[in-house]
């Protein structure tokens, strides 16, 4: 099977650590013997422009490529593009978060972009063969008009060879991290509005003066190759976001035994549900400071890791490939059905 991944997050030598999670995908289904060929439109490096004639540069390659289906990751106005593009084959849009949800957290001129984007998403489902999401809150986001029997939970797998659990005094030395106090990871940049710094600032404060003497690391401009070592460093990674899909910064901690504080965001019940040690919180001060108490009180791993693999990046691989038969099944009784 020959597929057109067509994506705007993916590593370049400016940006190596841009969608290495897309990167890792493709390695995978390419490790199960698909011939995957990746179609860039570097939304990072030049904005907007990077759309510009995508029509014509997409159908360009997929006259080149000639892919059974092509798969658009994630949406936006790249996937109302490339879904209005190509028309003569099944196209599979993978959808992660804001995509469909929006940025309710952002300014308003960017809250404004993103919402565009968000109307863009929702006409792409309607047209795709095909909608993949990360979980249950971004199926319930889809437009009625998608197709729900060609609609799939997949959330983004895990590379459980690189994650793991590594010795914790050794990743705090390499980081320079001191031993004195208790270490908590907020795993995004603090720029980024819908992640709630000031939120897991305010719980840490809080925490710091009931009497813990916590350090507070933001996991900004870490290259992706030593993520697992700020994770495995931490006594606890918060997440406090407004809205997410499946973090995978949660995922990533429990494939490292680290215990996480969570809000009800995305599928974060569900992965956290039976992990002794791990803990949803309310979006408030009190609460997510009192489940860090409690993480940092009890002051050890969690026993996370094999709950991780369903999704790690192979079983992911190969539940995108049963997705893709079926896709190309039904186009393929679609096409047939309507020649007679």
């Amino acid at each position: 099977m020959r597929v057109l991944i067509v994506t705007n997050m993916y590593p370049t030598q400016e940006e190596p650590s841009g969608g290495v999670v897309v990167e890792h995908q493709v390695r995978s289904l390419r490790d199960l013997g698909l011939e995957v060929e990746v179609l860039h439109f570097d939304r990072k490096s030049h904005g907007r422009r990077a759309y510009w004639r995508l029509g014509k540069t997409l159908r360009q390659a997929v006259k080149r490529v000639q892919p059974a289906l092509v798969h658009v990751t994630y949406g936006g106005v790249m996937a109302y593009l490339a879904t209005r593009a190509v028309r003569d084959r099944p196209v599979v849009v993978y959808f992660r978060g804001s995509d469909l949800l929006g940025s309710p957290a952002d300014r308003l001129p960017r809250r404004f972009t993103i919402h565009l984007g968000v109307r863009a998403s929702r006409r792409a489902a309607a047209r795709a063969e095909s909608v993949i999401v990360d979980s249950e809150n971004l199926r319930a986001a889809l437009p009625r008009s998608a197709a729900r029997e060609n609609t799939w939970i997949v959330p983004s797998g895990i590379d459980l060879a690189r994650f793991t659990a590594l010795e914790r005094d050794d990743c705090r030395s390499r980081l320079g991290w001191s031993s004195g106090p208790r270490h908590v990871l907020f795993p995004a940049s603090p720029s980024r509005p819908e992640k709630r710094y000031a939120l897991a600032q305010a719980a840490v404060a809080r925490l710091r003066a009931s009497g813990f003497y916590v350090d507070l690391h933001e996991l900004d401009g870490v290259a992706h190759a030593d993520v697992p070592t700020w994770i495995n460093a931490s006594d606890v990674v918060l997440l406090t976001s407004t809205h997410e899909g499946s973090p995978n910064s949660v995922k990533e901690a429990l494939a490292c035994n680290v215990p996480v504080v969570a809000v009800d965001v995305g599928d974060v019940k569900q992965r956290l549900a039976g992990v002794q040690g791990c803990y949803v919180a309310a979006p408030t001060v009190d609460d997510l400071s009192e489940k860090l108490g409690l993480v940092l009180s009890a002051s050890g791993r969690v026993d996370a890791r094999d709950t991780l693999a369903e999704i790690s990046v192979e079983r992911t691989a190969r539940r995108l490939l049963d997705i893709y038969r079926t896709v190309l099944e039904r186009w393929a009784e679609r096409a047939a059905q309507d020649a007679t």
